[in-house]
């Protein structure tokens, strides 16, 4: 053997390490989804119930991993691989830890792949569902329910893998078992408390919306997914350049979720007058869960197509299952995940570029893609229709009416917020704000005329509630025309302006109480209506919000530590 074959030998075995090595770094990027999972569902859910949400999340994947050592890998992705449709359950990940043949990279890949799957089902099922019955779906889904169809799409035995079916990274196997898992669950479970207003023949009247608690912790938890994403599309790449290499696998799951994110800004922007800022993260992961069928066999044009339906179709199928079939799923996950699932999945069929209809691969490949499709989404919604059923009929599946409306964190778990250390409770600091020495008597402390030196003089209150960020605004535009005297106090308040409805994923905004300032100012030589004018200007925005402003006459104003009466009272 010439020097050169070594070389090349030498070469393609370090290719094959480094591609190894790269499939468990990728490995660990798809288990660091499952913070951006958290983050997202907790960001779009109320805060009474952050805590429940993060332990759902974290539970997924714990009570997931021995489900999957037990018996979904061996379901999945076992030798021994029965008529294309289920492998033999055995224990050779205990029995074989030591063989240096056993796979433990394809064990922990699947793993996180199994973990992915069943977490996308807590979005939808958030906020009334019992702790308990979600920790008996979590084991069922790990165990039987995902195994068994992701074998038939991934193990080289599997009869969709012989039919030529593509899933590279998991659109139909994961995020469309995941995202039928969560619409039954959603329907079973039905909507949460306050979330629909029934008529008296029991039909919806009114849809309201319901907030979630933190846009920021959504908005992390997208870019966490979406950097996660990379490894969960590229980590089974097993070569840099081409059509289904690295760097372009890299490329389309940039491509898709970009275009998606643009798409919807701009179709939200025009149908409900301002761009939608949850319904834009929820397309960035509508984007990334469409083109995970596709990723390593659409070029650039074809990724960017898949981006921009995937942006159309998040927005259409929430306010659909909201607005008309009335299905409360809080973070959008049927429409993400489901929705999305099967249309990447259908996509292959279309832009796949050696066997896609627009490619000139004829309607064959199409016809798999959606068989595939078709039978996934039979195989779960069975499983799961049984599995809920059980669960509701023998052990309960939705959370008591009070621990919906306390919130789970405090009845389920134990806690009274999530969020403890940023609840400041009024404190009443006794002598704290006493002067020193002794108390003088009222006759001496100021010596002042009888009377005020202004006896015409006129007093007006100008109360304003507005929210907290204007405060500093407002503070200065007082400050400009001479008021330097006030008082301010946090309330909550709440309000809705007719004739110009906010939106939130597609739902009007109803009232809701809010954290608002109070601010009270009493004039005498500033004319009121030069205060209300500033305050005006200093205020307004145009949404809802900017607040009021209430003016009050004032019979007379006392100073107490002088007894000044009227304009005097009101000079420092």
């Amino acid at each position: 053997m010439d020097m050169e074959a070594v070389k090349q030998i030498a070469y393609e075995a370090a290719g094959q390490e480094a591609y190894a090595i790269w499939f468990l770094i990728g490995a660990a990027l798809v288990f660091f989804m499952q913070c951006g999972f958290a983050m997202v569902e907790t960001g779009f859910t109320r805060a009474k119930n952050a805590g429940n949400i993060i332990m759902k999340n974290l539970m997924d994947f714990s009570i997931g991993t021995p489900m999957f050592m037990l018996l979904g890998f061996a379901l999945m992705l076992s030798e021994n691989y029965f008529f294309g449709f289920i492998g033999k359950p055995d224990l050779q990940l205990f029995t074989k830890f030591t063989d240096p043949e056993m796979n433990w990279s394809a064990f922990t890949f699947n793993l996180v792949f199994c973990a992915t799957a069943a977490t996308i089902v807590s979005g939808a099922m958030a906020e009334r569902t019992k702790f308990s019955a979600y920790c008996i779906y979590s084991a069922v889904i790990s165990a039987v329910v995902y195994p068994i169809e992701a074998g038939w799409v991934w193990n080289s035995q599997g009869w969709l893998f012989n039919l030529g079916f593509v899933d590279f990274a998991g659109s139909a196997a994961i995020h469309s078992c995941g995202g039928v898992a969560a619409l039954i669950g959603a329907i079973f479970l039905g909507p949460r408390i306050g979330k629909y207003v029934y008529g008296k023949d029991g039909k919806v009247e009114k849809v309201n919306a319901i907030p979630g608690h933190s846009l920021t912790l959504g908005a992390l938890g997208t870019f966490i997914l979406w950097f996660g994403w990379y490894g969960f599309n590229g980590a089974a790449c097993t070569k840099l350049l081409g059509v289904g290499g690295l760097a372009a696998v890299f490329a389309t799951t940039t491509i898709a979720p970009a275009l998606a994110c643009v798409t919807t800004m701009i179709f939200t922007w025009v149908k409900n007058g301002k761009p939608d800022v949850s319904m834009t993260l929820n397309a960035s992961l509508a984007g990334l869960v469409a083109i995970t069928a596709p990723c390593a066999t659409v070029d650039a044009t074809g990724a960017s197509i898949i981006g921009i339906v995937a942006g159309i179709l998040v927005v259409v199928v929430v306010e659909g299952l909201d607005l008309k079939l009335h299905i409360d799923d809080p973070v959008g996950a049927v429409g993400v995940h489901l929705a999305n699932g099967a249309w990447g999945t259908i996509a292959d069929g279309l832009f796949n570029v050696e066997s896609g209809l627009f490619y000139g691969g004829g309607f064959h490949h199409l016809g798999v893609q959606i068989l595939g499709e078709a039978a996934i989404l039979a195989w779960v919604t069975v499983c799961m229709v049984i599995t809920f059923a059980l669960i509701k009929k023998f052990h309960g599946l939705r959370a008591s009416k009070e621990e919906e409306i306390v919130g789970l964190d405090k009845l389920e778990h134990g806690i009274d917020s999530s969020y403890a250390g940023f609840m400041f409770a009024p404190q009443i600091l006794t002598g704290a704000e006493e002067p020193a020495g002794d108390k003088v008597s009222a006759d001496i402390a100021v010596p002042v005329s009888k009377g005020s030196s202004h006896p015409d003089a006129t007093f007006h209150m100008v109360t304003i509630i507005t929210r907290q960020s204007k405060f500093e605004d407002l503070k200065k535009a007082m400050n400009e025309i001479n008021v330097t005297g006030m008082t301010v106090s946090n309330v909550m308040g709440c309000g809705v302006q007719h004739g110009k409805s906010e939106f939130y994923r597609g739902v009007p905004v109803d009232m809701s109480l809010l954290p608002k300032i109070k601010v009270d100012i009493v004039v005498s030589e500033v004319p009121v209506d030069l205060v209300v004018a500033s305050a005006k200007e200093a205020l307004y925005t145009g949404h809802i919000g900017d607040g009021k402003i209430f003016v009050y006459d004032v019979a007379n104003v006392i100073k107490v530590r002088t007894g000044e009466e009227g304009y005097d009272a009101l000079q420092d």
